[in-house]
């Protein structure tokens, strides 16, 4: 078990092996990157299941280590965030900090090895992302995406599409990178039944 200073966040996906940058401006926040950088640099994102000050959590998240941090004047933070292994909520733990912390069961980091599609599955979710990517009016630069493995491709949809935060942490909670494709391929053909239907449900 490991303790974890976590940072609630809905809609923000961090998955193991990708980038999120994110803007830090609330007071209880810098604490948590003061005192990150004052350890490990290491901190849990995670979303919330509803709002308030301190909402209940989903029961996984994904740890990251802050590998770029710029220190603005006023005392923001901009960093990014590099994920590093998903971890499963055990107990929220009584604290004093301003920022919440957590006893969490962290997996080991993903073998890149394992990580790859077959090639039906990266052509079914490359056609699809394409069709996807026409619905919204994206301009995509698809040479540059048929360069990228398989784990990268995945992952950045998942992060950058904008799906809801419960169907996010569906794309974080599936085990293996052909379990996520898939995942995002039922996503992005629901979105375009929707918007074809009059009910568009994308944020």
């Amino acid at each position: 078990m490991a303790r974890v200073s976590i940072f609630p966040l809905s809609g923000a996906l961090l998955l193991p092996g990708m980038d999120l940058p994110l803007h830090i401006f609330e007071p209880r926040y810098r604490a948590l990157i003061h005192d990150a950088m004052a350890r490990d640099r290491r901190i849990g994102m995670i979303q919330p299941r509803g709002g308030g000050l301190t909402p209940a959590l989903y029961d996984m998240g994904c740890l990251g280590h802050i590998g770029h941090i710029e220190a603005l004047d006023d005392g923001r933070f901009n960093i990014v965030l590099r994920g590093l292994a998903r971890f499963r909520l055990v107990r929220e733990l009584d604290v004093a900090t301003a920022f919440r912390q957590i006893e969490a069961d962290v997996e080991a980091a993903p073998d890149p090895d394992e990580e790859i599609l077959s090639a039906v599955e990266r052509a079914a979710l490359e056609q699809e992302a394409r069709r996807f990517a026409d619905m919204l009016g994206y301009v995509v630069d698809w040479t540059a995406v048929s360069r990228l493995d398989d784990a990268s491709l995945v992952n950045g949809i998942a992060q950058i599409a904008p799906f809801d935060p419960a169907a996010k942490q569906t794309l974080l909670e599936a085990d293996t990178l052909p379990e996520r494709s898939e995942r995002i391929i039922q996503l992005m053909q629901f979105a375009g039944r929707a918007q074809r239907d009059g009910g568009a449900t994308l944020q």
